[in-house]
């Protein structure tokens, strides 16, 4: 793999879980490092900004600061700002990004006219007057960005359900369909290239999920490298709608499919 200049990775699942390093990440990243790949860490993560995980990993032991992660809700606001100026947003979100969410013009619940309903990642907050009051917005003409389409994630205590499983429900009922900001979106890995300065040929993404992570990246021409830690189960990997390009029993296993392990 001697065009590669550059790693994207996820966090949840391939670096850490619950936010506890997996065993051997915090050193394959220094490898990774060491060889001088740049480095972006790509998540749909929606309950902190980019500055508070930078320095929750930075705590880990991980080599990271906010300039390293690009998150869906940064992504996120740049397309509100771009797609929708202006826009009155009602966010349904658990975790506070908003200092992600710049130049986004972000409304109360409760809120008469709302231009925009925006799902982030679920928790506790998806209940059912929440999502009924999406409902009724988008029946009266909101429109329906969604930063992900992640069916459930990876805990300490087992896989928790997240935002895709309430937004198909969404779609179905309203009759719309949801512009997605995140992963996979191509505009979300797109946006990674050039923050990095590289081609798509010159960078390789891992990931825990084989869709969102690691076949989207594919089909925007990255290499795909999807590791069996995380959300990973057998069963999806055998119905998956393609083929990895790599796949490792997990990230500490990287620097050696890179050749960097002797750096």
């Amino acid at each position: 793999m001697e065009r590669i200049r550059a790693a994207l990775l996820d966090i949840d699942g391939v670096l850490t879980v619950s936010w506890k390093p997996l065993p051997g990440a915090v050193r394959a990243l220094e490898q990774v490092r060491e060889a001088g790949l740049k480095v972006a860490l790509v998540t749909n993560n929606t309950s902190r900004t980019r500055q508070s995980i930078a320095e929750r990993l930075g705590g880990l032991g991980f080599d990271v600061d906010g300039g390293d992660v690009l998150t869906a809700p940064a992504a996120t606001a740049a397309y509100l700002r771009r797609h929708f100026p202006g826009a009155r947003c009602l966010l349904l979100n658990s975790g506070d990004v908003r200092d992600d969410l710049g130049g986004v013009t972000l409304v109360e619940e409760g809120a008469g006219d709302v231009d925009v309903v925006v799902l982030g990642g679920a928790g506790p907050e998806f209940g059912y007057e929440a999502l009924n009051r999406v409902f009724r917005h988008l029946g009266r003409g909101a429109r329906l960005v969604a930063m992900h389409r992640n069916l459930y994630w990876r805990t300490e205590g087992g896989l928790d359900l997240d935002t895709g499983a309430f937004l198909a429900g969404l779609e179905k009922a309203a009759r719309v369909e949801a512009e997605v900001t995140g992963k996979p979106a191509p505009a979300f890995f797109a946006s990674a290239l050039e923050h990095l300065g590289v081609d798509a040929a010159e960078a390789v993404m891992v990931g825990d999920d084989i869709e969102s992570d690691v076949l989207a990246a594919q089909r925007s021409g990255i290499t795909g490298v999807l590791v069996r830690t995380g959300k990973y189960l057998p069963e999806t990997h055998r119905a998956a709608s393609g083929t990895p390009d790599h796949v490792l029993d997990s990230f500490a296993d990287l620097p050696a499919l890179l050749g960097t392990t002797g750096s």
